[in-house]
C-alpha cells in the first residue's frame, strides 16, 4: 500500500467531521447536481467515506472504488443504513484500474485527483474503461490562476500532502490535457476559481503520445 493511502486510513475516522462544514457549505450542492443525472454503468474512482453514495438513482449501476480500506469500511457502513443494491463497493487504485476496456458509460471523482500519485496514469486508465461515448467527469479543487492564491497554495502544499495526503495545488486541467482524455468542459464553480467541473470524452481518434 502506498504512503498516501496509509494516510487516508490514519484518519478515516475523523474525515468526515473535519469534512463537515465545506461538505454543508460547498460540496453537497454540486454532488446533488452532477450524480443524479448519471446513468446506465457508472465507475465512481476515490468513493472515500461515501459522500456520493446517496445521490445515486436506483437504476444506476454503479461499482465505485477507492484505495484506502479504511475509507472504504465507512463507504461499506453508509451504503448498508441507504440499503441501495445497485452500488458494489470494492478496494482498487486507479492507476491500475481491474476492469475491461470499453466497460463504463460515465466515471466520476469528487476531489480525488488531489491525491493521486500519478494523475495523468489515472485519466488514461479511466479512458481505457470508458465506452466508446462514455464521459469523464471530475469535481476537483485546483491550484488557483490568482497569483497570490496560487503562490500560497505552493506555499501550503508540503504541509498538506504531509499531514493529509492531498496536493492543494494540482494543475489538474493541465494534467487532463497531457493525458488521452480530451477535455470538453471546463467550468469554474467559485470566484477564486480553486473548485473546477471538468467534463472529458474518451476520443478514439487522438493518440497523444503519438503526436509528441
Amino acid at each position: 500500500m502506498n504512503k498516501i493511502a496509509k494516510r487516508y486510513n490514519r484518519y478515516s475516522y475523523v474525515y468526515d467531521f473535519f469534512e463537515l462544514l465545506p461538505e454543508k457549505l460547498i460540496f453537497a450542492k454540486h454532488r446533488k447536481r452532477i450524480i443524479p443525472l448519471l446513468n446506465g454503468k457508472i465507475l465512481e474512482v476515490g468513493v472515500g467515506t461515501g459522500k456520493n453514495l446517496p445521490y445515486y438513482n436506483n437504476e444506476a449501476d454503479v461499482t465505485a472504488i477507492d484505495f484506502s480500506p479504511k475509507m472504504l469500511n465507512r463507504a461499506k457502513f453508509k451504503l448498508k443504513k441507504l440499503g441501495k443494491k445497485n452500488i458494489t463497493l470494492r478496494e482498487a487504485n486507479v492507476e491500475q484500474l481491474p476492469f475491461s476496456d470499453n466497460t463504463f458509460d460515465f466515471v466520476v471523482a469528487t476531489c480525488v485527483f488531489c491525491s493521486v500519485p500519478n494523475p495523468i496514469q489515472g485519466f488514461n486508465e479511466i479512458k481505457r474503461v470508458l465506452k466508446g461515448n462514455g464521459k469523464a467527469i471530475f469535481l476537483e479543487h485546483v491550484r488557483s490562476e490568482n497569483k497570490i492564491i496560487g503562490k500560497l497554495q505552493d506555499i501550503l502544499n508540503p504541509l498538506s500532502v504531509g499531514i493529509f495526503g492531498f496536493n492543494v495545488n494540482r494543475r489538474t486541467k493541465e494534467n487532463i490535457t497531457r493525458s488521452d482524455l480530451s477535455l470538453i468542459q471546463d467550468e469554474k464553480i467559485n470566484h477564486e476559481d480553486i473548485l473546477r467541473l471538468f467534463k472529458c470524452k474518451k476520443d478514439e481518434y487522438i493518440n497523444k503520445k503519438a503526436l509528441k
